[in-house]
């Protein structure tokens, strides 16, 4: 798609994946954020924004818990996030643009999705404030029909798509949206 032309999307459906220090608000921050637009009504057809790695203090990045740095380090983000000159307020502006200036977005129309999404919301409020407000009141959390079915389709539940889980902003958002793709086909027929 040339960066000129418009997204016309009827109901979409704003993906966003964060990594972060931690998930303590007060003293942790987003390194990483990754976003996809899709409309709900075809979760095939994605529009893949921006995926941003942003810079945070040393000092943050050496107070991470032991799970943050084992898998921060692993993936390669703790190194990414030391390269970065990208500030929070930047990668903000850059999602704010790929919302409102190439999907065609408006204000408040468009839900949040992803997997365990309240924390992210958490953050984007604290961090991003500007995006959290850009974004509509509701949510579509896909953990919550992870949940559903395992309690109430335990035989479909064995076949949801295995997950990678290489703990990256864009490859979780991948997942999430192909385990609601899951979800919508066996649950919601």
């Amino acid at each position: 798609m040339e960066a000129s032309q418009k997204i016309e999307l009827k109901h979409p459906l704003v993906w966003i994946d964060l990594e972060m220090t931690g998930l303590i608000l007060e003293t942790n921050q987003i390194i990483e954020i990754a976003v996809i637009v899709t409309d709900a009504d075809d979760l095939d057809t994605r529009y893949e924004g921006p995926n941003i790695v942003i810079g945070c203090p040393q000092e943050m990045l050496d107070n991470m818990d032991e799970w943050c740095t084992k898998t921060h380090g692993e993936s390669g983000l703790t190194q990414r996030v030391i390269e970065s000159k990208v500030t929070l307020e930047e990668a903000e502006e850059q999602v704010l643009d790929f919302l409102q200036n190439t999907c065609n977005i408006k204000p408040r129309t468009a839900p949040l999705a992803g997997n365990s999404i309240s924390t992210d919301k958490m953050f984007l409020y604290k961090d991003m404030k500007k995006l959290y407000d850009f974004l509509h009141y509701r949510i579509l959390d896909v953990s919550s029909f992870k949940q559903a079915c395992a309690w109430w389709y335990p035989e479909d539940a064995m076949n949801v798509p295995p997950k990678k889980e290489t703990h990256r902003a864009l490859d979780d958002i991948v997942e999430s949206i192909e385990e609601m793709k899951f979800y919508k086909s066996s649950m919601l027929k």
